[in-house]
């Protein structure tokens, strides 16, 4: 501060009768409960987007879904859907669907392992996770590789860590742990190293009520308040176009049957599983999403279910698909339209085609992050860390992706015009013409906490960023993670509860596990 209490001396303004300053307090911020403070934006017309609905409506009645799980045809069938045994194919009307909407919350509340991480869905809200669901992981200094526990463990340390990350993700896929006990140790690592909103897997009921049984014990409470909120979420994809497989009907019925939230994600990729414009993939998408609606509605009314959409289009010289695109801007926006016509908090998706952490990488990411946000999306999954479509999650760009996020949080949090912040008294009347304001009263009030501090961008001027090393982004990204690694912060935890999720877990598997069901 040697310039600013130099200029101080020249003005001579600062320092009639002032008492020296404490230092200026240090930055503090919350980024967990978050309201998206941008205006939605529409792609479509409010007429297209009722012909658009209109349309769905009309394509589960007339075309109908193909259901490949005979419980799910008979709870359709006793709600009044018309089911034809031999080709699997269900048939729902209008009326179904009407009031299955009409019984989904339109506000729900997700339960965390700490009060101050719960989480509030609804219209207006806003929720990031980072990457999820990838085979693979990749950073600097060990390469790509298939997904491990070590990867899957790192990870969750790294969401934990960035509290823009409100829910927990499904992460990295660790393919050294057996599947038939895999949900073992992702939600022990979940439970275990963080106290966010965990996911589970649906594969298959056994798997579920697993992991049912694991949060209720290790969050130490009743059957009945485990069924009154969601303690845990888990994501469907319907297999577009218009097929709910056996694994995703199951999960939507076993979560609907216990009160926990289902995230409903039609993946609809234009020009290969759904039409290559925007108007008929949303309209797709929406078909199949409000086909599960339906089903977790008749399975239990007022069951907490997430209306969603994932949908961009393919590069239609190599068949790959192509994240971060004006098509996957413009989808957003159109699902955003429909789930506010419904009335539901929706989920959305960022993402990048990009095989490396680079310029690409970080323009398809932004430019998906924000077409969620101008969508007034409720929740944005793959905000953070996706690579190669969804094929590796990287360290290094999920922290250049948290500083992305942190900056949304900041801008979420607004910005007030009292007296103090005016500054007329402690800023304006200080400082002379032509001279400046790094030691007014209201800059030393605030020279800490006023602005956001970045985790990896580095503002150094050229001759300083070069003394240092001239390190680039990503290198100074993964000096980050392994801090971030190396601290290993955890939240407290019961340990008398942790030897029993353990106890548990040793029991099911001297039992032979819990294979995934298909």
């Amino acid at each position: 501060m040697t310039e600013a209490t130099q200029g101080r001396s020249r003005s001579g303004r600062r320092g009639r009768g002032a008492k020296p300053e404490a230092a200026a307090p240090l930055r503090e911020v919350n980024y967990r409960q978050l309201k998206n403070p941008f205006p939605t934006m529409d792609v479509f017309s409010a007429d297209e987007i009722a012909n658009m609905h209109e349309t769905a409506l009309r394509t589960l009645e007339e075309l109908g879904i193909k259901v490949l799980l005979p419980e799910a045809r008979k709870i359709y069938a006793k709600g009044g859907a018309r089911v034809d045994e031999s080709t699997e194919m269900v048939y729902i009307g209008r009326d179904m669907v009407e009031a299955a909407v009409a019984s989904a919350p339109k506000s729900i509340k997700g339960m965390a392992g700490a009060r101050h991480r719960d989480i509030t869905l609804e219209l207006g809200s806003l929720v990031f996770q980072p990457g999820a669901g990838a085979p693979n992981a990749t950073d600097l200094e060990r390469g790509r590789r298939p997904g491990s526990a070590r990867d899957y463990k790192e990870y969750i340390q790294l969401t934990h860590h960035f509290d823009v990350f409100q829910m927990i993700s499904p992460q990295v896929e660790p393919q050294d742990v057996p599947i038939h006990e895999r949900h073992y140790f992702t939600s022990d690592m979940q439970l275990t190293l963080s106290d966010k909103f965990p996911f589970t897997f649906s594969r298959g009921t056994p798997q579920v009520m697993d992991c049912f049984e694991m949060i209720r014990d290790f969050r130490g409470i009743s059957d009945d308040a485990f069924q009154a909120n969601p303690w845990n979420y888990t994501i469907i994809n319907t297999n577009s176009p218009r097929t709910l497989d056996i694994p995703m009907a199951q999960g939507l019925i076993d979560f609907a049957k216990f009160g926990q939230m289902s995230i409903v994600t039609p993946f609809t990729l234009m020009g290969a599983m759904a039409p290559i414009t925007v108007a008929g993939s949303i309209t797709l998408s929406h078909a199949e999403a409000l086909a599960a609606i339906t089903l977790v509605q008749l399975t239990r009314p007022g069951a907490p279910i997430c209306y969603g959409t994932f949908t961009s289009n393919v590069d239609m010289k190599s068949g790959a698909p192509a994240f971060g695109t004006p098509s996957h801007f413009q989808a957003s926006l159109a699902a955003g339209q429909l789930a506010r016509h419904l009335g539901l908090p929706w989920r959305s998706a960022a993402g990048s085609a990009s095989n490396m952490n680079d310029v690409q990488a970080a323009n398809e990411n932004q430019m998906g992050l924000w077409g969620c946000l101008m969508a007034g999306a409720t929740v944005v999954i793959h905000a953070a860390g996706w690579l190669e479509g969804g094929l590796t999650v990287s360290y290094e760009k999920l922290v250049t992706d948290a500083e992305v996020l942190n900056m949304v949080a900041e801008l979420c949090a607004g910005k007030t015009a009292t007296a103090d912040e005016i500054g007329f008294h402690n800023a304006l009347s200080e400082v002379d013409p032509s001279g400046h304001f790094f030691a007014s009263s209201q800059t030393m009030e605030r020279y800490n906490s006023e602005f956001y501090e970045p985790v990896v961008h580095d503002y150094a001027n050229f001759g300083t960023w070069t003394e240092r090393g001239a390190q680039d982004t990503n290198t100074r990204a993964t000096a980050v993670w392994k801090s971030i690694l190396a601290a290993d912060k955890r939240p407290e935890v019961d340990e008398t509860r942790v030897e029993a999720l353990r106890n548990f877990i040793d029991k099911r598997k001297s039992e032979g596990g819990a294979p995934p069901e298909s």
